[in-house]
């Protein structure tokens, strides 16, 4: 029989299947359910230090709404609030996540302030998870910030993270940059132990008949890995750095892609809300399935074989826009039923 397992960030896992982060693994027994179906992994859902201010910003407006208004009035500013709570009720979920399964657990964050992000990590490292996350990305709303100064602030962010903790750090990277391999040597260079290709990020819409943005929650498909593949054939042989491959990962054929591309294994959540937990089973099945059919005893003896270093032909990964000769304009209007 096929033999799946894999390492990440030095560690060796049963198989390529993680579960991202999300609200899936917050409960208990959602876990119980991802070890018994197969993962080799889980991501805990990620701790937002925007999302706890803005929780208790909030709650102590709602606190303080009718207070002091007199004609002295004690202050005009807001008393800081520290979310010290919020913090304290994730670590614990976080530690009774990995107190209830066997597979490794990581940790995944995302900070405003430097300091806060060594301060996080160093707390998430005391709860035993056996790899910490960072999640990062920038939404940049002025014109005075240039990619060197988002992406220098990142470096310096992981390097005081990795000075500061023992555990494997990963990273886990927007596809907005000028040139993202450049950024991910960089990033190496820095101590990352690992990258995640790439964060979903949310995008807004508008409902036109109302007349107001609207926030859906829009779930990936397999079209959506095309990026991720690209840049986990790019990256395979010219990184010493583990490479997980991330979005539109939907079953077993999904996963095989990315490992012949170089990927040392995925994360998947749209399928696992799509396809219910047990999904994950059927993934492997069709992981072992495949690699029996044509020998594979190992993830090793294909990982990386249609990557850019092993394929002969260099042109997937080297031009991006549509080519007459690759797909011309009559298979185009054929494959949509256009033309007969």
């Amino acid at each position: 029989m096929a033999d799946l397992k894999t390492h990440y960030m030095g560690l060796e896992l049963k198989n390529p299947i993680i579960i991202g982060a999300s609200n899936i693994v917050t409960d208990i027994e959602n876990l119980k359910r991802i070890e018994k179906a197969g993962a080799a992994a889980i991501v805990y859902k990620s701790l937002f230090e925007e999302q706890i201010q803005l929780e208790n910003l909030e709650l102590y407006e709602r606190k303080t709404e009718y207070s002091e208004r007199n004609a002295e009035m004690i202050s005009l500013f807001p008393v800081s609030i520290s979310g010290t709570s919020d913090i304290i009720e994730h670590l614990t979920a976080l530690r009774k996540a990995k107190d209830s399964i066997s597979i490794p657990v990581f940790a995944s964050i995302n900070a405003v302030l430097n300091e806060t992000w060594v301060e996080y990590a160093k707390k998430i490292e005391e709860t035993g998870v056996n790899g910490l996350e960072l999640n990062f990305y920038s939404v940049p709303e002025k014109d005075d910030n240039g990619y060197e100064d988002i992406e220098d602030k990142q470096i310096m962010i992981l390097r005081d993270i990795k000075a500061a903790v023992k555990i494997p750090v990963s990273v886990k990277l927007s596809s907005y940059h000028t040139n993202p391999l450049k950024h991910i040597s960089d990033l190496e260079n820095a101590g990352a132990d690992g990258f995640v290709l790439f964060n979903r990020l949310f995008q807004p819409d508008i409902d036109i008949h109302t007349e107001e943005h609207q926030f859906p929650y829009s779930l990936s498909n397999s079209e959506d890995n095309r990026l991720p593949l690209r840049f986990s054939g790019l990256l395979y042989g010219n990184t010493n750095a583990s490479i997980c491959a991330n979005t539109g990962i939907m079953n077993g054929s999904d996963v095989i892609k990315m490992l012949l591309a170089g990927a040392d294994c995925v994360q998947i959540v749209s399928t696992v809300y799509l396809n219910q937990i047990e999904v994950i089973s059927s993934m492997i099945k069709d992981m072992e399935k495949w690699m029996d059919s044509r020998g594979y005893s190992s993830i090793e003896s294909f990982r990386g074989k249609l990557s850019k270093k092993h394929s002969d032909n260099k042109l997937p990964y080297h031009r991006a826009q549509y080519m007459d000769f690759m797909m011309t304009t009559s298979q185009i209007l054929k494959k949509y039923k256009i033309i007969n």
